[in-house]
């Protein structure tokens, strides 16, 4: 009897330890590559010269004629230097790529998890190309060859998806976090027109919404990278053509502020008002900080000085005010600007739809976003300024900072005051 218990004992012990092991497992969705095979024909690879490829979780149920597709984010190469290092990594080839990628947050097949678009057929489009799928030219000096063809890849992945389903679509959303989200911007238009005149096609950017900013040496260190990068990649001449028009600066058009106002179909843009890429690349960038004074600003906003956080403070500012047309003119479109220190939030299930999600009057990412999209109500959600927000998932520390350290023009009494 003693050593039946024992065994029971041991084999509830044994169900404690690995249970929680079990639901994770249970919940993680691993989806297979599918490389584009037809896209050599059309010049459609990766800087390599490798296959350009996406990964497909079908749909069910009601779902099974609604689409997602998600552009793959992580950055950018802008001289060849950069470019030959990337093409050796799965950033730059589908060669080193993970065969399985596991679909989470707004890509999950599960409905408690990600109640509106669980059932949906949902797409990964991989990044490989360095331009946010935007370029369209070579390098070749006889010893290095580089093929800039994110163009090619995006319309060659769209043709392969099209006879899958796509063409058929009553609902899609096209997405993609940072660089990926960034890519919305550039291809919404162009998704739109390839999809059948009656579906309901949105887009959403998550973490792309990069500023036109001066950095804290007044330099516009963004822009004269974002200019190499479009000369570089040939991108110009993919650029929203009434925006090129517009200006007398055509490359600006990369930057999302300003090709938003040329984007008809209705936008979502989810973004962190102090976004941890543009804090440390956009406004301190480390040529912008020699002596390294905001090292300990950037591990730490506690450890930031009161001059440090209105600069902070700054960059939410000209968030907002580049956001502030949408927000007031278009009843189509829809916001969620939290003030945490992250970046990219709809891919993580923590962020995306948790217990302890990141709020804003007490409504996640994913309620806002499916608020918006299926037009239960307007969702224009903006943030109190850094610290107030308790919710927050911080890529870096944030513990309580003094209020004395904020400028009193940005202690504001509630998230309803917002400009």
């Amino acid at each position: 009897m003693m050593k039946i218990r024992i065994e029971i004992t041991l084999c509830l012990l044994l169900f404690l330890v690995l249970a929680p092991f079990c639901i994770c497992s249970g919940e993680r969705l691993p989806v297979g590559m599918t490389l584009v095979r037809k896209a050599t024909a059309h010049g459609a690879v990766c800087l390599d010269g490798s296959l350009p490829a996406y990964h497909l979780h079908r749909g069910f149920g009601a779902g099974s004629n609604n689409w997602i597709l998600q552009f793959e984010g992580g950055g950018w190469c802008n001289d060849i230097s950069s470019c030959l290092e990337r093409a050796k990594t799965r950033r730059g080839s589908t060669r080193y790529m993970s065969k399985l990628e596991v679909f989470s947050g707004i890509l999950s097949n599960n409905a408690s998890l990600n109640p509106d678009f669980y059932n949906w057929n949902r797409v990964k489009l991989r990044y490989c190309d360095g331009a946010s799928f935007s370029g369209d030219s070579k390098f070749d000096n006889g010893t290095s060859l580089l093929y800039f063809r994110g163009q090619r890849i995006w319309e060659a992945i769209i043709h392969d998806l099209l006879p899958k389903g796509l063409s058929r679509a009553r609902k899609a959303l096209l997405s993609g976090c940072s660089a990926g989200g960034l890519a919305t911007f550039l291809h919404c238009h162009n998704f739109t027109k390839m999809l059948p005149s009656n579906a309901s096609v949105k887009c959403l950017s998550d973490a792309g919404f990069f500023l036109d900013e001066r950095d804290i040496s007044l330099n516009y260190s963004m822009r004269s990278f974002y200019h190499d990068l479009v000369a570089l990649q040939g991108i110009e001449q993919n650029l929203n053509p009434n925006c090129t028009r517009s200006t007398s600066n055509p490359k600006l058009c990369f930057f999302p502020q300003y090709a938003l106002n040329y984007i008809s179909t209705p936008y979502f843009i989810l973004n962190s008002a102090y976004d941890v890429f543009q804090f440390h690349h956009s406004l301190v960038p480390p040529s912008a900080d020699l002596h390294g004074h905001w090292n300990r600003c950037k591990l730490d906003p506690a450890a930031c000085s009161a001059y440090q956080i209105s600069v902070l403070q700054g960059l939410r500012r000209d968030m907002l005010v580049a956001l502030y047309p949408s927000y007031k003119n278009s009843r189509r479109d829809g916001m969620f600007i939290n003030s945490c220190f992250a970046h990219c939030q709809s891919e993580s299930q923590d962020t995306w739809f948790a217990v302890d999600s990141p709020r804003i009057h007490n409504k996640t990412i994913a309620e806002a976003v499916g608020d918006w999209y299926f037009g239960r109500k307007i969702t224009k959600e903006i943030d109190c300024p850094y610290p107030c927000d308790k919710t927050c998932h911080n890529l870096i520390p944030s513990p309580q900072v003094s209020m004395l350290l904020l400028p009193t023009a940005y202690i504001l009494p509630d998230r309803a005051a917002i400009w």
